[in-house]
């Protein structure tokens, strides 16, 4: 069944990458059909069945829906699914909240025997400790067939074989990797904690750390119950409450000490959550 979809205008935010596989990639490899990186604008609607491919996919952010095997599943960000693409399927992007997908065909090799192993022990929709390895590996796949030398097919067949090889043990792994992701949001939560002052932004604490910024703000919230703009505004106030009862800095002055760059901003943090002016915190508590 040929694809259907709501809009022929092509996407400017759907790279994609098509590949025609030797005839000894068909032969020996795993090998590469299509890969991508979609960021919705819509509703986006696939059906297809009967084509000999398998299919991986991670959401990055937004929400759709995936229907296979007689079931119709809810997909978020830190959602995958791995899909035989024989059977008929369906796969739709949510109207009010367009999902971000990093996606991969391919086929050859022993996949099937593969996927037979996978469909024993994993769901076809799974939610992995860690999207961040995932992610990589298709990174990968597209850096590498974005143009096509002589090693590409042999380079590809090893990235779809270590992906394949995560897609097995992604159970195994999870104590491990949530230990490891553990250590990680530690060392992020110390390091917010001795710079709250400064201008922290997400995409230099991605960078940093080496994660992904969606990852990150998903994972941050879970482990400490708010979002990382929520924690650092915490700790200015808290900072801000302190130089308002020990020292005779102004507003302004504190206000700029506590890493605000505008004042009134400052004073409507403080006011919503102290539920007094800073003035107001100060005569009340003022030794």
């Amino acid at each position: 069944m040929p694809q259907t979809q709501n809009d022929n205008i092509p996407n400017p935010l759907d790279s994609r990458i098509m590949k025609t596989p030797s005839a000894v990639a068909r032969r020996a490899f795993f090998y590469l059909q299509e890969c991508g990186h979609l960021k919705a604008g819509g509703s986006h609607h696939t059906a297809r069945q009967n084509l000999q491919s398998f299919l991986f996919a991670v959401v990055l952010d937004g929400k759709g829906t995936l229907q296979y095997n007689g079931e119709t599943t809810v997909l978020e960000e830190g959602d995958c699914f791995f899909i035989d693409c024989r059977s008929p399927h369906s796969y739709q992007s949510d109207g009010d909240q367009p999902w971000e997908l990093l996606w991969v065909h391919f086929n050859g090799c022993t996949t099937e025997e593969y996927y037979k192993l996978f469909v024993q022990q994993q769901t076809p929709v799974f939610h992995p400790v860690s999207t961040v390895k995932f992610v990589s590996l298709i990174q990968e796949l597209m850096r590498l067939n974005t143009e096509t030398y002589a090693d590409t097919e042999v380079l590809t067949s090893g990235v779809l074989m270590n992906l394949l090889t995560m897609l097995l043990t992604v159970n195994s792994i999870s104590e491990e990797s949530d230990t490891a992701l553990q250590a990680k949001l530690k060392t992020v939560l110390a390091h917010i904690d001795a710079n709250f002052t400064s201008d922290i932004r997400l995409d230099e604490l991605a960078h940093r750390f080496d994660i992904s910024k969606y990852y990150l703000t998903r994972e941050f919230k879970r482990a400490y119950g708010e979002t990382i703009f929520q924690h650092i505004i915490s700790l200015r106030i808290n900072y801000a409450k302190r130089l308002l009862r020990f020292t005779d800095k102004s507003v302004e002055e504190i206000s700029a000490l506590c890493g605000f760059n505008d004042q009134s901003y400052f004073s409507k943090q403080f006011k919503k959550a102290e539920n007094v002016t800073c003035l107001a915190f100060r005569r009340r508590w003022r030794d």
